[in-house]
């Protein structure tokens, strides 16, 4: 039984056809449809379309179904279309008449708008969260392997000296820049589309300002046809930022996997972050990073595949949203797990030292030698030429000592104001919301 039938039967086919995974997806948004609801159910009592009675009967009911869910006890019955539909028939079931007034003012539109935003909004926070655990590690690494010298690549030659403590801290500085992109999709998506209804509001007296107060939404989506265009623009800038964090994490992947390699020798994983060969017995394959580098470049390609789905749309509800939920669910769960692990096999890695004392990295330092001559007053051009002389020559002397001092260099890695940088960022997050649900 669906709640919109008209006593007209649907064939089997397009009912499998339309539903798909939904299910599915939908149970991933349980918890946050009942939350939605007990909000919307209060709103109804402000605004005179429940009386206590009813309200408190409808609030017992649905708090009871929200602590069946937590427990695992909740389900989708087969012949139910969604999450939305199985809350309201069981309300129904245990309140008769007055579990069917909790939908007065409200269409599936804009709660499917409203589940997915207190999903993704808390979705936002775990994924930051993660992040600054992983932050928090690559800076201590900077620090403690500061002066270990590494050597700097460009087109996969060897350039310049760098160091692991810049290396380390080049991609905690990058996830500053993660965490802007998702300071503007939490802001996007921390705004309250409920009581938009289909897309073109309602003549019944609803309250907006009350449930964005009680959700925790730090402010409404007035316009109730701009709160439908949510609908596909809220998963793309969730995207956003997951594809910068897929990102980075790829980039890093890369150069661990490279690094630990036989031909670089960089670094060394722990042996449980490496898996055998069935056939060659020395092997200590990086599949974890791997498996993070794959998985990264997948999520990468996710703002295009979002915006491709819904981006030549028209404005109002179209069924074609439904397919984004099968794209960014398992992009969130993605990420989450390539942060734990990247952080997990990062502490305990190995890096190995003195790598610059092999004399295969001696031209290296063929930059401080030519600043030397330019220190010394020589134009820069002719102390160019003059290195470049002595290393066709087979005469280059390398000057091992590096004197960078400047910001950001290898000695001065500037990492209490990478970590200022991103504690300002961190800290224009508004948590603030869970305060408010844990009151609903």
């Amino acid at each position: 039984m669906k709640i919109w039938e008209k006593n007209i039967p649907t064939d089997k086919l397009v009912e499998t056809f339309t539903i798909g995974n939904d299910p599915e997806y939908d149970m991933v948004l349980a918890p946050y449809d009942v939350i939605g609801s007990l909000a919307h159910t209060k709103m109804l009592l402000k605004v005179g379309l429940l009386d206590s009675r009813e309200h408190a009967a409808i609030e017992k009911s649905l708090k009871s179904i929200y602590q069946n869910i937590i427990a695992g006890n909740f389900k989708i019955d087969e012949n139910v279309e969604d999450v939305h539909s199985q809350v309201e028939f069981l309300l129904i079931a245990e309140l008769g008449e007055v579990g069917k007034k909790i939908h007065a003012g409200r269409s599936r539109n804009d709660q499917v708008l409203v589940d997915l935003r207190l999903m993704l909004r808390e979705d936002i926070v775990e994924i930051i969260e993660l992040k600054k655990t992983l932050f928090d590690l690559l800076i201590t690494l900077a620090g403690k392997h500061k002066d270990d010298l590494l050597p700097g690549y460009t087109h996969l030659q060897a350039a310049m000296p760098s160091s692991f403590g810049l290396w380390f801290s080049a991609y905690a500085e990058n996830m500053v820049d993660d965490l802007r992109v998702w300071q503007a999709a939490f802001e996007i998506i921390n705004q309250n589309p409920l009581g938009s209804g289909a897309g073109y509001g309602t003549s019944l007296p609803l309250d907006r300002t009350l449930t964005t107060q009680l959700l925790g939404f730090k402010e409404l989506n007035y316009n109730v046809v701009h709160a439908q265009m949510g609908r596909g623009r809220s998963e793309l800038f969730m995207s956003f930022g997951l594809a910068a964090t897929a990102s980075t994490l790829s980039k890093l992947a890369m150069d661990v996997c490279l690094y630990n390699s036989e031909n670089f020798a960089f670094i060394k994983l722990d042996p449980a972050f490496t898996t055998g060969s069935s056939i060659m017995p020395h092997k200590k394959n990086p599949d974890v990073f791997e498996l993070v580098r794959g998985k990264c470049n997948v999520i990468g390609q996710l703002p295009g595949v979002i915006s491709g789905a819904f981006g030549f749309l028209p404005s109002g509800y179209h069924r074609d949203f439904q397919l984004l939920k099968e794209q960014i669910f398992p992009a969130i769960a993605e990420i989450k797990s390539c942060l734990q692990i990247v952080t997990l096999a990062l502490t305990n890695i190995t890096i190995n030292k003195n790598l610059l004392s092999d004399d295969k990295y001696k031209l290296i330092y063929s930059v401080e030698v030519v600043n030397s001559l330019v220190n010394e007053g020589v134009p820069f051009r002719e102390a160019y030429r003059q290195v470049a002389e002595s290393i066709a020559s087979g005469t280059f002397t390398p000057d091992t000592i590096v004197k960078h001092t400047h910001e950001g260099s290898i000695g001065n890695l500037c990492l209490e104001q990478i970590h200022e940088k991103f504690a300002h960022s961190y800290g224009t997050f508004d948590f603030t919301f869970r305060d408010a649900l844990s009151n609903l």
